[in-house]
């Protein structure tokens, strides 16, 4: 047999809890399904057509943003959201980006990617004192994910409203039913921050989002 051809996912790094996703992103990696994690910290690395997927990680949304923009990265990562073939996923200040509506936004606003058919409330319980972790039902990604997930929600949006008709999925939700995980086409996003865990789950599932993305491609 030939070498395998690893699976390449670039994590924004430019804030935030980049450097969890791309541990977690190691562990999973095998002989038999290598995966390279490429920090992306430029336009020029968001461009490499070698890339597979994107992961847009937690931290603080308007820094990230402008960063971002300073960066010359935004038109890029619009691209990458709006392309509809690569998986990509936001956690966290990534769901928030990736939203085409944000609430209790700064004075000025933020700069926001999209792609999400989404209205997102930014902060939505309250500071980082007000941080919880919550027990999500997960079923809706696997019926293999039979046990609960632990969601660590530190600032965390929420999802406000869903624009009927166009395809939005809801992956979890909290016990009230607010909803803190979707799926639209190729994009993952999720409120809460599975990278901050040792629960590997939302990775493998991403991760096997990659693979029916590539096998689609053959």
């Amino acid at each position: 047999m030939g070498e395998v051809k690893p699976v390449r996912i670039g994590v924004l790094a430019l804030q935030g809890a980049f450097a969890e996703h791309i541990n977690l992103f190691n562990k999973l990696s095998t002989p038999a399904q290598p995966i390279q994690c490429i920090d992306i910290r430029t336009s020029t690395q968001l461009a490499d057509t070698t890339l597979d997927a994107l992961v847009l990680p937690g931290g603080e949304s308007t820094t990230m943003a402008i960063v971002a923009e300073k960066s010359g990265l935004l038109d890029g990562l619009k691209s990458w959201s709006h392309q509809d073939v690569k998986p990509v996923w936001g956690t966290c200040a990534g769901m928030i980006l990736l939203s085409n509506t944000a609430l209790a936004t700064k004075e000025s606003g933020q700069p926001l990617i999209g792609g999400l058919d989404i209205t997102i409330k930014r902060n939505a319980f309250g500071s980082q004192v007000d941080s919880f972790t919550a027990d999500l039902d997960i079923g809706a990604l696997s019926p293999e994910f039979t046990t609960p997930f632990p969601g660590v929600f530190i600032r965390a949006p929420v999802v406000e409203s869903i624009v009927p008709a166009k395809g939005v999925d809801v992956l979890a939700k909290l016990d009230d039913g607010r909803i803190v995980a979707v799926r639209q086409g190729n994009i993952v996003a999720t409120a809460f921050h599975p990278e901050l865990t040792r629960d590997d789950r939302l990775h493998r599932y991403f991760i096997e989002l990659v693979k029916e993305s590539l096998d689609g491609k053959k």
